[in-house]
This record gives structure tokens, C-alpha cells and sequence, in this order.
């Protein structure tokens, strides 16, 4: 389906090549391609400029199928995937930082599911066939563990097994500042930003979300810190980067949840998928217990505030 976007007051002169790749969560490159070709309009004119600049209430229109993947479902050997456990119906990765998780706008190709689709190409009927084998995601520059579904019993158990938060998945991250107490409950709803199509925030209007989070080291120099194991309960996009900047602790290193400051220098957000458990979908009886440590990059941030 193609986008139409009414700017909002808060995105008044802001360039449309720049709202294009908010709406789309598209890089600027490809953005520029779509205006070249005639695909961005702009109160029903065709956009010629990609400086050209929008004003509040105007109907912005994207003539591109956003919902496919845009090169189609295939299959990537090249692409780097660890496999830490693979069965007749899970398979279990330890996802790199960087790797996108399916195709989408702007990243057409090198995603894990078309590495996984040169692996195990049965998965291609699994689930939705534009992500398929995929029952939760981790954001680009999240690290760790991530279930994928090999077969659809397995898909629709599992599915519905984390709608009933009954898979537990915790994950390491460091913040900004030390919680109050030693641990507890952030019980907030998301939902999508009015002013910034690509960030969530914290709304009343937004879905149920809840994350536990215990505090597991703290530190004061250079400024005060805390290494948090935080433990999803409903699994909502950036849940944990949200309620944690929500409740004054946002995520180190996290650009898009005011995380990056001077104090302490990071590759990129210290966030960690470290553990999964979960009773197996089609075994009776079987439990699934799954751990990852830190990576190097993040494990070297952590060292760095541990030993300043």
C-alpha cells in the first residue's frame, strides 16, 4: 500500500526528502531515488527537489508498496547468522548487532530472514510471508537471542505463547543515572509519535507495555550509571528503550532515546537479548533455556565505566 501522511504542526518547514525517510524509516539515498522517479507528491503535484520544504497540513503521498519486501524473499547464503540451536521446529540465533531483521524500506537485501532462508528454505511458507519464520524482532543495533519459528504449529504456538507471556526474555543494558529502587515495573502504553513518525513513545493512547528491570551493578564515575536486567512482559517496538528514557534512565548509546552524552563513549546502545526461556512449542514436556553474554563492543563499554 502506498503512504499518505498529513504533516503535523510540530514538522512545519522541514525538507521532504528528510519527512519522506521519517515516514518510511527509509535511508535519505533511496528517498532521493523515489523523487527522481516521480513517486513522492506533495498536495497531488509530483515533487521535483528533494529540498523542497512542507508546510503544516499538507498531504504528502509515497506511490511505493511499503508492506514488500522491495527485491523479494531471497535466498542470502552470505549472510552471517549464529545458530545456537535448531530443531525440528525452532530454530534459535544469536543475532549480530547491525543485521536487519527482514527486508523493508530501504534495506532490500542482507537481512536474517533471507539468511536464514538459504539455511532452512522450508521456512518460506511459515508465518507472514513477507518476515517469514519471525515471531519477535530485535531492533537493527540490538544484540542476542531471537526465536524463528520452522514450521507453522510451531509459528502459531509460539505466536500465541508470547501474546500469553509465556515466553520469559530478558535482556542486559546499561543507562544513564541510578534507579531509586533495586528494581521494578515500568507499566506504561506505546504508541507511535505524532511529531516523529519513526520514534514510540509513551502514550495513553498507545498499546499496553510493561517491562521489569532489576539493577544488577552501579557505578558513579564518571557519572552515575546501572547495569539492568530488564525483562519484557509485553514485547511492543523500543519497548525498553522507551520506558527507560521514560523513567530518566535511557538506554547508553541509544541516538534515538537521548542516550548518547559525552560522559561515555559507545559503539552503539548497550542493549542485549541475554536470555530466553520458554517450554518448547510442539515437545510436551521440554524446556528451552537459552543464555548469551555480552559481545565484545558492549562488554568493553561496561569494562570502561567498571575501571574508568
Amino acid at each position: 500500500m502506498s503512504a499518505h501522511e498529513i504533516v503535523p504542526a510540530a514538522l512545519d518547514g522541514e525538507r521532504i526528502d528528510r519527512l519522506v525517510a521519517m515516514i518510511t524509516s527509509a535511508s535519505r539515498t533511496q528517498v532521493v531515488d523515489w523523487i527522481s522517479a516521480g513517486l513522492v507528491q506533495r498536495n497531488g503535484a509530483v515533487v521535483s527537489t528533494r529540498s523542497q520544504r512542507v508546510h503544516e497540513g499538507d498531504l504528502i503521498d509515497i506511490d511505493i508498496d511499503l508492506d514488500a519486501p522491495p527485491a523479494g524473499l531471497i535466498p542470502e547464503p552470505d549472510v552471517e547468522i549464529t545458530i545456537v540451536h535448531v530443531d525440528d521446529d525452532v530454530i534459535v540465533i544469536d543475532k549480530q548487532a547491525g543485521l536487519v531483521v527482514h527486508p523493508g524500506a530501504g534495506n532490500a537485501t542482507g537481512t536474517l530472514v533471507q539468511g536464514l532462508l538459504a539455511r532452512f528454505p522450508e521456512i518460506v511458507d511459515v508465518g507472514d510471508p513477507e518476515r517469514p519464520g519471525i515471531v519477535h524482532r530485535l531492533d537493527k543495533d540490538t544484540s542476542g537471542l531471537m526465536l524463528v519459528a520452522r514450521t507453522q504449529a510451531a509459528y502459531e504456538e509460539l505466536v500465541a505463547m508470547l501474546a500469553a507471556h509465556e515466553v520469559e526474555r530478558c535482556y542486559l543494558t546499561l543507562v544513564w543515572g541510578i534507579p531509586e529502587s533495586v528494581g521494578g515495573l515500568v507499566d506504561a502504553p506505546i504508541g507511535r509519535s505524532h511529531r516523529e513518525p519513526t520514534r514510540m513513545v509513551v502514550s495513553a493512547q498507545g498499546k499496553e507495555a510493561r517491562t521489569r528491570y532489576e539493577v544488577i551493578e552501579t557505578f558513579e564515575a564518571p557519572v552515575p550509571m546501572a547495569l539492568l536486567e530488564c525483562r519484557l512482559e509485553t514485547g511492543r517496538t523500543h519497548q525498553i528503550r522507551v520506558h527507560m528514557a521514560a523513567i530518566g534512565h535511557a538506554v547508553v548509546g541509544d541516538e534515538r532515546y537521548r542516550g548518547v552524552r559525552p560522559a561515555v563513549s559507545s559503539p552503539r546502545m548497550v542493549l542485549h537479548s541475554a536470555q530466553l526461556r520458554l517450554d518448547h512449542p510442539t515437545q510436551e514436556g521440554v524446556q528451552l533455556a537459552f543464555e548469551s553474554p555480552l559481545p565484545e563492543d558492549l562488554a568493553a563499554v561496561v569494562e570502561s565505566v567498571r575501571n574508568p
